[in-house]
């Protein structure tokens, strides 16, 4: 489309008085983004994108990720003026409880607001993520007959997001896997909060990324509307193969003199010169959050043009379906709800005399999910070989193979974690990923994003305790399993048998609410088939069950979590009938239970409890009560072998035994 360089200055000087008045009527807020890249934003919102503000999940929209999230004010003001459902009051109500316009931006909060974003970096992998997920839809759904999926990911980031760790794991992934199709601007306006950017770096960021393989389009002037169209317009239509990158030199803070350009134009030290700047902006003095009749008629009218580009698109959709009814009722199958019943139907039941590391029975459950739900990708950080999450009938996602639903993410982390939100953001895959569960720490971040965003991903972290043996201290998660568990909206899931694994797969993968942790052992564990398989199945689902039900009257709870169950069962066996074995493979399903389910599992009137788990042990308190004790482990494993280990630091059924023994 012809640039309007006219009607697009006049609207990014009018957004960044959206910003100036926002940031100014809160006194809150970062000026220093969404008044530096404005023209940017105009050209973008104003012609670039392929977009229906109308229809804000389309399939084949371009994707749009502000990872510098705390310029919220950009994105906010970008929304509005394309006519999306953000209104003129709802970019009054920045910052203010329950608006859609909150201090960064938060997905499902706000129309238009496609990531979760403001931890600097976290944005940059989360579109690696969207191109990724775009590339394998296109190659799964795309036929030559007809195109369905062919959109940019475009990514705007600053300095401090280029310099995060997470940032250069995710730019490397994407230069290793071509994926051409995500365009990241780079805003460099050489300041980062504190001080200017050369305090903290020097590097050639050009060099680098040419090194990576990416290409490089560098805008000398980052404010001229014809130079920043034609870049784009470059990156999109590249036939290199590489993703591109734009970086474009602006001023930050630009329109308002007096911080313009220096470290304090990046919060909001610019908004008390706001009626100067204002008058410098041409925007009148008596009206606050203007914008002019030409600016909304242009922009009310680009928004029809990307309805036309919709309705373009719904046809070819139309003609897709009717001649691949297949293919479109898998790709229609994303949104649909499955429970853990229907997913735990596909998976038999493991022979009777199994003994299993619960990663080797993750590998085994795995495969009848992946081949019952084929919308499940699986990926690994180099570790396939020990995490035993690869899906057998699949192939490797690669440049010549974008249809691959295996993913080598490399030693990288955080990076594979934060991508795996991306995936879950575009929403047409289930994601899931995994490494040493002692490796969470690295991935922790972004798995606080995937909880606080309500993404369904799913963590398969291995080599959950001291269990790990020789590897030692450093690779014995000992406290990792209640760190996780302080997450809000996160599942942690520690099974204790092979049924109890299939259990946690289903409910990991059919919960559509929130990413769920499954915690698995490297050692062996015997299966638990006194009790009843459904029973164990089920009772994942529940956090909590009654695995060994007294027969006499109850004294004594005995609980526990993972390869811990097979201790408390024998110690219930040494302690006699008026004992209760209860399995807790989830705190967080437990405690959503009803009271009077709780009170069924746990009952009030039974204090004397008893809880073991190869971790640290406060956040069993809340279960046990102040009358009761807990087994674990709090201090720092040690090397030796797994079992040897275990006995050392006391994870012993004869330690419960004699714990229950001491509570009379």
């Amino acid at each position: 489309m012809k640039l309007n360089s006219e009607i697009l200055a006049l609207a990014a000087n009018q957004a960044r008085g959206l910003a100036i008045d926002a940031v100014h009527q809160c006194s809150s807020g970062h000026l220093g983004l969404p008044l530096g890249t404005a023209e940017i934003g105009a050209v973008l919102y104003g012609n670039a994108l392929v977009h229906n503000p109308a229809e804000p999940r389309w399939l084949n929209r371009d994707r749009f990720v502000l990872s510098a999230g705390h310029g919220s004010m950009f994105l906010y003001s970008w929304l509005h003026l394309s006519g999306f459902d953000v209104s003129l009051d709802d970019l009054k109500a920045f910052r203010q409880l329950h608006s859609k316009t909150p201090g960064h931006p938060e997905f499902r909060e706000t129309p238009g607001v496609e990531a979760t974003t403001g931890p600097l970096g976290q944005g940059i992998a989360n579109s690696v993520g969207f191109a990724m997920s775009g590339k394998m839809a296109a190659a799964r759904f795309n036929t030559e007959e007809h195109t369905i999926f062919d959109h940019h990911v475009v990514c705007l980031a600053g300095d401090g997001c280029m310099q995060e760790g997470v940032a250069l794991e995710a730019i490397s992934f994407a230069g290793h896997n071509k994926l051409d199709n995500l365009i990241l601007i780079y805003d460099s306006n050489d300041v980062t909060l504190d001080a200017m950017a050369d305090k903290t770096q020097s590097e050639n960021t050009a060099a680098r990324f040419k090194s990576i393989g990416w290409d490089v389009i560098t805008l000398t002037d980052g404010h001229d509307l014809a130079a920043i169209l034609k870049a784009v317009n470059r990156a999109k239509k590249a036939k290199s193969g590489k993703p591109q990158i734009i970086i474009a030199k602006t001023e930050i803070g630009r329109g308002i003199p007096e911080v313009a350009g220096t470290a304090k134009g990046h919060g909001e030290g610019g908004a008390k010169f706001a009626e100067a700047a204002r008058a410098g902006l041409g925007l009148p003095a008596d009206e606050l959050f203007y914008v002019s009749d030409d600016v909304r008629e242009y922009f009310a009218a680009h928004k029809k043009r990307g309805a036309r580009q919709y309705n373009k698109w719904k046809k070819t959709y139309k003609a897709w379906a009717a001649a691949n009814p297949e293919q479109a009722a898998l790709l229609e199958s994303r949104d649909a709800e499955i429970t853990a019943s229907d997913l735990l139907a596909s998976i038999p039941a493991f022979p009777a005399d199994t003994k299993l590391a619960s990663r080797a029975a993750g590998r085994d459950v795995l495969q009848p999910i992946a081949a019952a739900q084929p919308l499940v990708i699986s990926g690994s950080a180099d570790l396939y070989g020990s995490t035993l999450n690869y899906i057998k009938d699949a192939t490797d996602f690669d440049p010549t193979n974008p249809a691959g639903r295996n993913i080598r993410y490399g030693i990288r982390e955080h990076a594979m974690a934060a991508i795996n939100n991306g995936i879950a953001y575009d929403g047409i895959f289930h994601t899931s990923c995994a490494t040493f569960l002692v490796f969470a720490d690295y991935s922790r971040p972004a798995m606080r994003i995937a909880a606080l965003a309500g993404l369904p991903v799913v963590y398969i972290y291995t080599h959950d305790s001291v269990g790990v043996g020789e590897d030692g201290p450093t690779h014995q998660p000992v406290e990792t399993v209640s760190g996780l568990r302080v997450i809000p909206n996160l599942d942690v899931i520690r099974p204790g048998d092979p049924e109890e694994v299939a259990g946690a797969f289903a409910a990991a993968f059919a919960r559509k609410d929130g990413p769920t942790l499954l915690a698995l052992t490297r050692q062996a564990m015997p299966i638990q088939n006194d009790i009843a398989l459904d029973t164990r199945r089920t009772g994942v689902e529940q956090g909590a069950y009654i695995a060994v039900q007294e027969t006499e009257p109850l004294t004594h709870i005995l609980m526990a979590s993972g390869s811990e169950l097979d201790h408390a069962i024998k110690a219930a066996g040494t302690l006699g009938a008026s004992v209760r074995v209860v399995s807790v493979p989830c705190f967080e399903r437990f405690l959503r239970q009803s009271a009077e389910y709780q009170e069924s599992v746990l009952p009030s009137s039974c204090r004397k409890r008893v809880a073991i788990e190869a971790g640290v042990t406060g956040l069993w308190a809340q279960f046990v009560g102040l009358d009761g004790k807990v087994i674990g482990i709090d201090r720092f494993g040690l090397s030796a072998p797994g079992g040897t280990a275990m006995k050392e630091l006391g994870i012993t059924a004869e330690a419960v035994v004699e714990a229950a023994q001491s509570l009379g």
